[in-house]
């Protein structure tokens, strides 16, 4: 049975860095073991935090189908999509990588939506883990593109404003009845001191604080010099830090 993982949070919250560091664990810690990685936010960019190029993204390929000529006769657009969006996983020899894209142009993205949730569910079943880095905001939550997963990391920088938009997101699961095994706050780019000092706002979120990711320097010098935080060093506290929240996760 495929184990799903989910990061949500508002952006800038440090999602896209803690997703390709647990996908790095993973692959570490379970090397038998097949992964899929979702980057679910139009705001793509877990690929550069792999090191992956992408070619296709969902986007494109349900952009494609909208332009006359777009469904090859004699094919269905549903076969035609689901043939399109299987070209699009990137595979590396650990982990595979599916990339949603940015929406293209006005209009409902009910049957987009509907089609990713399909084709997630599909395809996840081939996988033992699926780690799907979700959009940034909260509104995506309501439309229940993943409907459940057995984890759901949120994270927060550490600010009172950060931690309160994550109580926000407990309450849209609950209010939208999203089926999930465990949820948990990650506190990110935190200081010495700032934890104790945002207590009672965590408090009144009602999650429980299953860690914290340091402010790490390596992580402003890798972004700086657009090298991937796949490859950060062992002995990064970013990756410590997400070490010891892999090993609470018992992933």
């Amino acid at each position: 049975m495929t184990k799903r993982i989910a990061i949500a949070g508002k952006g800038g919250t440090g999602k896209t860095t803690l997703a390709a560091l647990l996908i790095r664990l993973l692959q570490e810690n379970r090397p038998d073991k097949a992964i899929l990685a979702v980057d679910a936010d139009p705001n793509a960019n877990l690929n550069e935090a792999l090191g992956l190029s992408v070619e296709q993204t969902m986007s494109m390929v349900l952009e494609a189908i909208k332009k006359p000529g777009g469904v090859p006769t004699g094919m269905t657009k549903d076969i035609f999509v689901q043939y399109e969006l299987n070209r699009s996983l990137v595979e590396t020899k650990h982990f595979d990588l599916l990339v949603m894209g940015s929406p293209q142009g006005a209009g409902c993205y009910c049957y987009p939506n509907d089609l990713l949730r399909r084709f997630l569910e599909q395809l996840s079943a081939n996988y033992d883990y699926m780690l799907m880095d979700n959009e940034a905001g909260l509104e995506h939550l309501s439309r229940r593109v993943l409907p459940e997963a057995e984890i759901l990391v949120i994270t927060s920088d550490a600010t009172a404003r950060g931690i309160r938009s994550a109580g926000r997101v407990r309450e849209i699961i609950d209010n939208v009845k999203l089926q999930i095994g465990r949820m948990g706050l990650v506190i990110t780019r935190s200081r010495p001191g700032e934890m104790e000092r945002l207590d009672e706002e965590i408090e009144r979120t009602g999650l429980e604080v299953w860690g914290d990711i340091p402010f790490d320097p390596a992580i402003m010098d890798y972004d700086l010099e657009g090298k991937p935080l796949f490859d950060l060093p062992a002995e990064s506290p970013a990756v410590q830090a997400a070490a010891k929240l892999y090993q609470s996760l018992a992933l």
